[in-house]
């Protein structure tokens, strides 16, 4: 059975990380929770909005409606549970895309230094939002463009082939 936790409901959660690294979920009125995981529900467009707890065996007993409902501490623990588990490095620059049929080589640039990885199919590229992108490596690695608008002249013109 799933709680949603909304404002009132929130303040009440309680959540550390045991001796083995594990995090515990605790609730008024309610057994402990052992190793539950954080699962965004919407990562992209609502971040901070409907926030997943799953048990070990991936059954969701839990889901925060908001995270500005949470006690500090908790949701400052939550963001680095949530950071840890999420690598979608940001592109900031399209350096090179290699020429002719896929699979094509891409160079870029991120928030996490450069990069060069294999797109597989050009379905791998999706547009989040009006100016947003999201791209999939060959090896299920996410890579993020913010806003393709912020783009310098020679990106946008390699990155609207597949758009």
């Amino acid at each position: 059975m799933t709680t949603d936790l909304t404002s009132g409901d929130a303040a009440a959660l309680a959540l550390h990380v045991d001796a083995f690294g594990r995090m515990v979920m605790a609730l008024p009125g309610a057994a402990p929770v052992v190793n539950v995981v954080p699962v965004r529900c919407f990562p992209f467009t609502s971040p901070t909005q409907r926030v997943s707890l799953c048990d070990p065996q991936g059954h969701e007993v839990a889901c925060i409606t908001d995270l500005a409902d949470l006690d500090p501490g908790v949701r400052s623990l939550l963001e680095q549970e949530l950071s840890r588990r999420e690598f979608v490095p940001t592109i900031r620059r399209i350096l090179d895309i290699s020429q002719g049929s896929e699979p094509t080589a891409w160079h870029v640039e991120t928030d996490r230094g450069e990069v060069r990885f294999v797109l597989t199919s050009e379905d791998h590229v999706r547009r989040l939002g009006l100016n947003g992108v999201l791209i999939s490596d060959a090896e299920g690695v996410r890579y993020r463009v913010l806003d393709t608008r912020a783009l310098d002249p020679q990106g946008k013109k390699l990155l609207k082939r597949y758009l």
